[in-house]
């Protein structure tokens, strides 16, 4: 079945497999209820209710919080509606915004009507007061009075100061009226439906008789407004609205309601969400979960004279598409069909997925034709977001994110519907990916909504010991995701884990970053990103959060900065290993990515190298190239910035000396550089040119400390700052310890004031727990004297024997002559014993020629990138281009043949040819990229 065909479906199987009822002469309704639960499956309900736990649970407490409201309702009759937010007195029909705010209202209706909310902006300073707190009936010209969230004192405010309380006050009072709703359809107790009746026979004949809202500017406000709320994506009560007129509907024909408001409230409420609203981004799915709420309240199109009923909005949210509203058919091209990402920050791109699995639980709940697998996008995207994820379960934090787990609600709707329609393999691989958050405590089973109750499996099924689930493919070793400029790569497994988020800025919710970074490793991500401010309205927002010296990158010249929210500033990621995707690759001791970017503001080119290698502990580090410069001749400043979590930080000299820094006044917007400087606090400065190291501490009760050192290389005239940043709104108690959420991050910034490109930003992160396994024990920052601006690293490990020998270049062209080393290319690594002649393992990528000592790789035609291990059987090499591969003979290996293996498995072998230019050399050709090839010895 192709996407645009959906809603005819929907027409044809509505009126098919719904039972008809006879209402209002000869026009056909369709039975009520039926978006959660229906008559024909109350008995099953019932049942499951009584015998589930979580699901009893969740029932005794909806009666308990309504006969709360019972009770007061019984000495007052009017207590609950009197707490609405209404126009009680004036009786406006007319309200009035300007920009973000609520201007005022005027005209008059001949009943009270609904208060609009205060202001887009949720960030407020007064307390919401509880419902026992509100003066009943309350409508006061001078605004609200309120306590101050600082000062403990009452003042009277403007609704635009009041974020959306007004519209949070509302939603609850309808949520209390939801529930009794709910309750009168499952036991039939009519104390449920008197309670609720006067509240929503209120509010909608208040939202009859009030008007949409007017725009008094030129703002986006006018493109975006909802009837009760600024954005037409948080109009949360027409869920309430819906669900009440649903489960109500028989109790209010017994009693002769006219029901024409409410259906004249919802139809308004649809026409206002397909009319308004942002189209490109994640709106419309927002909107269209709203519009599917709305579809199934009302009855067939024909019941009504403006012919909008449930196969009006059906189409409207699957097929037919208006300049503010994209239908889902439509919308679904967003994602990366390829890799299954929606364009915008992880945790909103989680959030999609959660809301159109949410709708199609709702449709199929009506149509039961397995809505889910006429969508198969969706299916893989709620599968994708495995990739967003730091080996301790929560995502990744670019943007306006916050690590968060994956939405259990993806799992318990994709579980819902697999068992539904039998399909027990993806039923338990879900349930498997589920049940270690349920074992380890992060999740419980239970609702917290009737959605959930109503749709949620009683019990997940059992997964046996023997059960083979493969989930490998769901976070691969890198990554990457172009529609969101995001490349994540991962090494290691438990408390060894270790992972580097790189992103860009692509796509909405994005931040001015350049090419930052997040790391993970010790069980934390030590390096976070600093997601959103108090909002998106609020000055820490716009002037720190969102600009680059909040994140892991370099800032040029103290200025550069562009676009956030909808950024269209990607970088190229130019060569990377593992391929993306790739689950097993054959060589894991290496993972990077090599990124580039112009910086707009200053024109600058930027370029990044991420790496992480592993060790023979199983321990591993991290290798961050930083190069940056200004292609306009002149003066310039490049600063890297790096935020680690810890209590302290301290800075060493190569002799392990603590270096003593003097504070500074410099990193200020009084020196023309950025607003976000001035949110820097205790700045400290030194000049100072030798290498040196950094160690960031996390202390916490009972536990090792948790230790970054930073190896740093030194250059003159090179200025090293230590700051302490503004308090991290991503990190969570899944991605730090407790202690540090809510404080303030120390950062460790580098200046350089010249070009960073041929003298770039060199640092290795060396994480470890204190009196546990430490792999390095030192680090040599050099250049090759013939290539000052190629980079040369060696990282001596702590057994004493063990070096891994690093050149970096600046690109594929650049070369590198040396005595031992001549390399056409971009990166090399090299990892040796003493008092061995054969390497561990030599790694090369985006590199023509490669020479080391007697080793040589010459790639045909085009940069390749070649791992050589050292294994028991021979050496292993893995080639994605064709080479010729050259293998020295030494007194522990004479290289003979070679052993070439297909994708499929099957092999052939060949016979090396003794160079004819040096006779210690046996020569191989590889003429294509295999799975494996294993060079053998004599």
């Amino acid at each position: 079945m192709i996407v645009s065909t959906q809603a005819r479906m929907v027409k044809s199987l509505i009126a098919c497999l719904l039972l008809l009822i006879p209402f209002m002469g000869m026009a056909q309704v369709l039975k009520h209820p039926r978006i959660l639960n229906n008559d024909d499956a109350k008995d099953a309900f019932l049942k499951s209710v009584n015998d589930v736990e979580w699901k009893r649970s969740f029932v005794e407490k909806k009666k308990e919080h309504v006969a709360k409201y019972l009770e007061l309702c019984k000495k007052d009759p009017e207590w609950l509606v009197s707490r609405l937010q209404m126009n009680w007195k004036t009786k406006y029909s007319n309200v009035y915004l300007r920009g973000g705010d609520f201007s005022h209202s005027d005209g008059e209706a001949p009943v009270p009507t609904v208060r609009y909310s205060g202001t887009r902006d949720w960030a407020t300073d007064y307390k919401t007061p509880s419902l026992e707190n509100i003066e009943p009936y309350f409508d006061d010209e001078r605004g609200f009075f309120l306590e101050h969230k600082e000062t403990g004192k009452k003042e009277w405010v403007q609704p635009s100061k009041t974020g959306h309380m007004i519209e949070g006050i509302n939603s609850r009072i309808m949520s209390i009226v939801e529930d009794a709703a709910f309750l009168y359809w499952l036991t039939g107790e009519e104390k449920y439906a008197k309670l609720a009746q006067p509240v929503y026979l209120t509010y909608v004949d208040g939202m009859y008789y009030r008007n949409p809202p007017e725009i008094l500017d030129e703002s986006n406000q006018r493109f975006i407004s909802g009837l009760a709320t600024f954005e037409v994506i948080h109009e949360k009560v027409v869920v309430n609205l819906a669900l009440t007129y649903d489960y109500l509907f028989t109790y209010f024909n017994q009693n002769k309601v006219d029901l024409d408001h409410s259906v004249a409230v919802l139809q308004k409420w649809g026409d206002q969400i397909i009319k308004f609203g942002i189209p490109d981004n994640n709106w419309n799915l927002f909107q269209a979960r709203f519009l599917t709420y709305i579809a199934l309240a009302l009855d067939e199109d024909s019941n009504y004279a403006n012919g909008k009923g449930q196969q009006y909005y059906l189409e409207h949210t699957f097929d037919i598409s208006t300049p503010r509203q994209i239908a889902i058919k439509d919308a679904l091209l967003v994602y990366d069909q390829k890799t299954g990402i929606w364009p915008e920050a992880a945790s909103y791109s989680m959030h999609v997925n959660t809301t159109l699995l949410e709708i199609l639980a709702l449709l199929d709940h009506v149509t039961n034709a397995n809505e889910l697998a006429n969508f198969p996008i969706i299916e893989k995207a709620a599968l994708a977001c495995f990739q967003y994820l730091f080996p301790c379960g929560s995502n990744v934090g670019f943007g306006d994110s916050k690590h968060n787990t994956i939405p259990f609600e993806n799992f318990e709707l994709l579980i819902g519907n697999y068992k539904k329609y039998n399909k027990s393999d993806k039923e338990l691989l879900i349930t498997s990916l589920l049940t270690p958050f349920v074992a380890d405590g992060s999740y419980k089973r239970k609702a917290t909504s009737l959605l959930e109750l109503s749709f949620y499996v009683d019990e997940l099924s059992p997964i046996s010991s023997d059960a083979k689930i493969e989930t490998s493919s769901l976070m691969t070793p890198t990554f990457y995701a172009p529609n969101v400029s995001m490349f994540v790569q991962r090494m290691g497994e438990g408390d060894q884990a270790m992972m580097v988020s790189t992103v860009g800025s692509y796509g909405n919710h994005a931040h001015a970053n350049g090419i930052s970074m997040e790391l993970y490793a010790n069980n934390y991500v030590l390096a976070p990103d600093k997601g959103k401010g108090k909002s998106y309205w609020n000055s820490d927002f716009r002037e720190y959060y969102s600009k680059m010296p909040a994140h892991n990158t370099v800032v040029v010249d103290g200025k550069s900065t562009y676009s956030n929210m909808r950024s269209f500033y990607p970088y190229s990621l130019e060569n990377h290993y593992p391929k993306s995707g790739v689950v097993n690759p054959l060589f894991k001791k290496v993972s990077f990515g090599n990124f580039s970017f112009v910086e707009p503001k200053t024109n600058s080119d930027q370029q990044r190298l991420t790496a992480i290698i592993n060790t023979p502990s199983g321990q591993g580090y991290v290798l961050d190239l930083f190069r940056s410069k200004k292609k306009e001749s002149g003066a310039q400043k490049h600063e890297y910035f790096y935020h680690n979590q810890g209590q302290s930080l301290q800075i060493f000299d190569e002799n392990d000396k603590e270096l003593t820094l003097r504070k500074t006044n410099e990193l200020t917007s009084k020196n023309g550089q950025l607003k976000a400087y001035d949110y820097l606090t205790e700045k400290k400065v030194i000049s100072f040119d030798d290498d040196f190291k950094t160690l960031f501490i996390i202390k916490e009760a009972n536990k090792p400390d948790n230790l970054m050192k930073v190896w740093v290389k030194g250059y003159e005239n090179q200025t090293v700052f230590s700051v302490k940043t503004p308090k991290s709104n991503a990190i969570s108690k899944t991605t730090a310890p407790k202690s540090l959420i809510g404080k303030d991050i120390p950062a460790l910034i580098l200046r350089r004031n010249e070009e960073a490109w041929t003298k770039p930003f060199v640092l290795v992160f060396n994480p470890y727990i204190e009196k546990g396994n430490n792999p390095i024990q030192n680090v040599d920052f050099d250049v090759f004297p013939e290539s000052p601006a190629c980079q040369k690293i060696t990282v001596n490990q702590t057994d004493g024997l063990t070096s891994d020998h690093i050149a970096v270049t600046s690109s594929k062209d650049d070369i590198i002559s040396n005595e031992d080393l001549y390399q056409k290319g971009f990166l090399s690594i090299v990892r040796e014993k003493d008092g061995k002649d054969i390497p561990d393992f030599i790694f090369t990528s985006g590199v023509y020629q490669f020479k080391y000592k007697e080793w040589e790789i010459l790639s045909v035609n085009t940069a390749s990138t070649v791992s050589i291990e050292k294994k028991e059987d021979g050496f292993w090499v893995e080639n994605d281009a064709p080479i010729v591969l050259k293998v020295p003979i030494t007194s522990n290996f004479k290289p003979a043949k070679i052993r070439l293996f297909n994708m499929d498995g099957s092999y052939v072998e060949r016979n090396g040819n003794i160079n004819r230019k040096n006779s210690n050399q046996i020569e191989f050709r590889l003429e294509k990229s295999y799975q494996k090839t294993v060079v053998l010895s004599e």
